[in-house]
């Protein structure tokens, strides 16, 4: 990955062809065209050569690759690194769009930042059916480690953009992670660089249908202890262990709680509140859960009341 001046682009996809045209058009659109798209299919029951074939990609050169079986998103995405030729590499989910200044306004943020940042995030806009339900606007930048351990979050794979040095140092995608497999990577990205912030909400993330990082059990299984046990020594390192044990129970009390499993996400909530008694956020995810679909219902029309 030494190919100076490029962005390669990893686009891993696993059975979203009504999806997946429209993810790799906006790639195809952007005013900084992305010199190289790497689509990784990951053994999806329809192949997506032919998809592929059908899209005008003229301005790009396009790489795919297939699995020979599944093996899930982070292995998808590593395929897509270890294949991609570009001095930064950036990362959009077939189910998502970009708008078409994206790449140009990260490259902008590298070249205007020091040079300690390696990484850069943009804003996303949430789309149900259609409608916009919520954006989020990128606050945290700099040296990040501490305040992602204390619950900071820095938005999905399709909003980053990351040197491919920064990469090679911090190491690939965790592949036993079913989910969280971004933040866990972010720590070990910010021991390797500062990161900037884009504000504008330049991913539109269409949601509604399945996705991964709603899976209550396997992130309670196995993402939560992996996480946990992973990164408690960095937490200690930065006097923030409480703090940390504290942002994961409250994440998993809010995927519980998006599931309807009111009370694991009552007993998550306070197990955070009682390493972090101040955590807002947990309180207010507490608060949602004990009543069950009414309280929930309430909480999420208030919600959309203050957006």
């Amino acid at each position: 990955m030494a190919n100076e001046h490029t962005v390669s682009v990893v686009l891993p996809t696993y059975g979203r062809p009504a999806y997946f045209e429209d993810a790799v058009e906006s790639v195809a659109a952007q005013t900084h065209p992305a010199v190289e798209l790497v689509v990784v299919d990951d053994c999806s029951p329809e192949p997506v050569a032919p998809i592929l074939d059908g899209i005008d990609t003229d301005g790009i050169d396009v790489t795919l690759v297939r699995h020979g079986e599944n093996r899930g998103a982070a292995a998808a995405r590593n395929t897509g690194i270890d294949a991609a030729r570009g001095r930064y590499v950036a990362f959009i989910d077939d189910d998502d769009v970009w708008l078409e200044t994206k790449l140009e306004r990260q490259l902008a943020a590298l070249n205007s930042s020091g040079p300690n940042v390696g990484a850069v995030y943009t804003g996303q806009r949430y789309v149900v059916d259609g409608r916009t339900t919520k954006v989020r606007t990128p606050t945290t930048s700099g040296d990040v480690t501490k305040a992602m351990l204390r619950g900071a979050s820095l938005n999905p794979f399709s909003c980053m953009l990351v040197d491919a040095s920064v990469i090679d140092a911090a190491g690939d995608l965790d592949v036993r992670l079913p989910s969280w497999q971004d933040r866990e990577w972010y720590f070990r990205l910010s021991l390797h660089c500062e990161f900037a912030a884009v504000p504008e909400p330049l991913v539109v993330r269409r949601m509604g249908h399945e996705q991964i990082s709603g899976d209550y059990e396997t992130k309670r299984d196995t993402s939560y202890p992996l996480v946990l046990n992973k990164h408690l020594g960095l937490a200690r390192e930065y006097g923030c262990e409480d703090a940390f044990r504290a942002t994961l129970l409250r994440s998993l009390a809010g995927t519980a709680l998006g599931s309807g499993r009111y009370r694991d996400a009552v007993r998550h909530a306070l197990a955070a509140v009682r390493h972090r008694p101040t955590y807002g956020l947990a309180w207010l995810t507490m608060a949602a859960a004990m009543g069950g679909p009414v309280t929930h219902g309430l909480a999420k029309r208030v919600n959309r009341s203050v957006r």
